[in-house]
């Protein structure tokens, strides 16, 4: 959401994290600020306050019936967003269980048998995605290696040429299973080879 109002205007978000702007002008003597009438609204005064009413409308479009009843007493957009905030976002005891348990399902993954390669990794990803989002960043080099040491006994070989040819702080993750999947390929094309042999025999 902080992405989209940043596209459409980098002033939107300032709306949601600061409240709405509001028009002052100061009277008296000593000066003392006071909020101006909508009629002393000059032009930028109004193209300021509009911005907090395109938030909430770029905010109401994005969410759903059921949200609209929460957030129908807002008067600001910083009010809609906390409101969602605070229905949306779990205590950090919460937050904290779910990295405790997405850290064990990390640290003992491995590659099933019979996996592919993409398989694997659509799983691999999906944990670290859940980690990334909960705030929870692992190294990238770091990733490379536990890809490696959950890969199945059959890939040892693989694993040994790939640690012995590749520097491991360099090799991407992307790199790295382009690899496996250039093996795997090859290594079902052998098969498919010697099968058809086997079957003469």
């Amino acid at each position: 959401m902080r992405d989209f109002m940043m596209v459409e205007d980098s002033k939107l978000w300032d709306v949601i994290c600061d409240g709405p702007y509001v028009p002052t002008k100061k009277v008296g003597d000593p000066p003392v600020t006071t909020p101006k009438t909508r009629k002393e609204y000059n032009n930028a005064d109004r193209k300021a306050v509009e911005k907090n009413f395109h938030a909430k409308k770029i905010l109401v479009c994005g969410i759903g019936p059921d949200e609209c009843n929460r957030i129908s007493a807002c008067q600001s957009a910083k009010e809609i967003w906390e409101a969602l905030q605070t229905a949306h976002e779990e205590t950090t005891q919460v937050n904290q269980s779910k990295i405790n348990m997405l850290t064990t399902e990390y640290e003992l993954f491995r590659m099933k048998d019979d996996e592919s390669i993409q398989d694997m990794y659509t799983r691999f990803t999906s944990i670290i995605n859940e980690l990334h989002t909960l705030g929870e960043i692992i190294p990238k080099n770091k990733l490379v290696r536990k890809i490696l040491s959950a890969l199945s006994i059959s890939w040892e070989s693989k694993v040994n040429a790939i640690t012995e040819a590749k520097d491991l702080q360099a090799l991407t993750i992307d790199e790295l299973v382009g690899n496996l999947k250039t093996y795997e390929m090859k290594k079902k094309k052998d098969n498919e080879r010697r099968e058809p042999k086997k079957k003469r025999t």
